[in-house]
């Protein structure tokens, strides 16, 4: 007699690991030497592995084995009743304000992102499997595209020679001219150009993201420019984090119709009104696309910006939205004549690879998607990681996810993060070797004291 149902769940790991990184800058500081973030690995009764990453930090590792009780045991095919079952036993944290990212508090960072959608991840790996599907004919109206564009992020760096007490990783001496550059100091216009020039070379990058919010303005904007005349078919953004003032974004921005793309989160909250009504304001006097992934991180916060006509592409990260929540948004903004794409953070390769599925899955024409993961680039803890070539990502297309977990890397990256004194992300800390005294200041570049 034919069994039905479709596997059951028999356990699950949550597994925090750290890798290394640059001392790259942003509106909230400096990059530690290190960063973190937390795997899912659940198994079924068939036999399958299913694997999921997300963010870093002791809360969300403490979220996610709270919900172990909710997952094992559970037919995988009922994943999204297993994913409901989550959310109506959360609680929302008491130091949870609403407040969300819109000022870039990184220490609100983990209320934005959510930590069962790693669990989703390793679901719909294990259903894929069982279904002999890669990951992404299951999200939305299926797969769309064999491979996925995306664009060089690019980041002012900062001398960690500066910084003797951290362990920054000095790659200097790597044949690679991509990795012996990453780990160096690039501040200038000339440096940034010659960034985007090596990845060009490496992964085929034709499209570029400049990081702000960490020079003057104006200073970032000569780096743009540089950025335009030496890619001049490149399509050239940059992404402040809402660091200036609505009054000097309109005035930074007017000039730059025709060499940027788009702007990314170009002002934030003042004078009373939210990010959201200030963005508004600027859509009003620039005729340049907007683009964000701090005002509308939940679909309430989607609803006020479309009602207000805010932004015209939303980077509905999936650690954010969810996987499936991320697909419906990219099937929302198509309808509705928008734009999607998905902001990144410090990853591995297994977001790497979840990414490239939602993509794949994303309808329309999706701006080329953020990622990290050429700063960590080679720190594998896959046996197969999907390559960047010609500036596309490529999208397995083997069932589930794709891909092999390599058990002896993931090890070594958990031994790291037990090495660590702190397991949160604090982009203060570095800064205090480059300013003394500094703290975050929302409307403040991190150099500019």
């Amino acid at each position: 007699m034919m069994e039905r149902g479709t596997p059951l769940v028999t356990e699950m790991q949550v597994i925090p690991v750290a890798g290394r990184d640059s001392m790259l800058m942003t509106l909230s500081g400096a990059h530690a030497p290190f960063f973190t973030r937390n795997l899912v690995i659940i198994k079924d009764n068939a036999g399958h592995t299913g694997i999921g990453e997300i963010h870093g930090g002791d809360y969300t590792c403490e979220a996610l084995e709270s919900c172990i009780p909710l997952v094992v045991g559970q037919p995988i095919g009922m994943y999204r009743k297993i994913l409901d079952n989550i959310h109506k036993a959360s609680k929302k944290a008491k130091e949870d304000d609403g407040e969300g990212i819109q000022n870039l508090d990184i220490s609100k960072l983990k209320f934005v992102v959510k930590a069962e959608w790693a669990i989703e991840c390793a679901l719909l790996d294990l259903l894929g499997q069982y279904l002999d599907l890669p990951m992404c004919q299951l999200l939305g109206d299926g797969k769309q595209r064999d491979r996925v564009e995306t664009l060089g992020y690019l980041f002012y760096v900062s001398d960690k020679e500066k910084a003797p007490g951290l362990e920054y990783l000095d790659e200097r001496e790597s044949a690679d001219p991509w990795f012996a550059m990453r780990r160096k100091e690039m501040l200038t216009p000339e440096q940034i150009v010659e960034q985007a020039q090596v990845l060009h070379e490496k992964y085929g990058f034709r499209n570029f993201k400049l990081k702000g919010g960490v020079l003057e303005g104006e200073k970032e904007m000569e780096a743009v420019r540089a950025l335009k005349k030496a890619f001049p078919k490149g399509r050239i953004n940059i992404d402040p984090n809402g660091a200036w003032s609505l009054e000097e974004a309109v005035r930074l921005c007017r000039p730059m119709e025709g060499v940027l793309t788009y702007i990314e989160d170009p002002c934030g909250p003042e004078a009373g009104y939210s990010s959201r009504e200030v963005m508004a304001e600027f859509k009003n006097q620039v005729k340049l696309p907007v683009a964000t992934n701090m005002i509308a991180t939940d679909w309430r916060q989607f609803y006020h910006a479309a009602a207000l006509k805010s932004v015209d592409i939303v980077l509905a990260d999936p650690h954010f939205w969810g996987f499936g929540g991320s697909v419906r948004m990219a099937q929302i903004l198509n309808d509705w004549g928008l734009i999607w794409g998905s902001h990144s953070n410090n990853h591995f390769d297994i977001t790497l690879t979840a990414f490239a599925h939602v993509a794949a899955a994303a309808p329309g024409n999706p701006t080329a998607l953020d990622t990290h993961w050429i700063w960590q680039d080679g720190q594998n803890l896959l046996k197969d990681t999907p390559q960047i070539r010609d500036g596309y990502l490529e999208v397995p297309d083997r069932p589930g996810l794709g891909v092999t977990i390599d058990m002896e890397k993931v090890e070594e990256a958990n031994r790291l993060y037990r090495k660590l004194d702190s397991h949160d992300r604090d982009d203060a800390m570095a800064m205090q070797y480059l300013i003394p005294g500094w703290k975050f200041d929302s409307k403040k570049p991190c150099l500019v004291r």
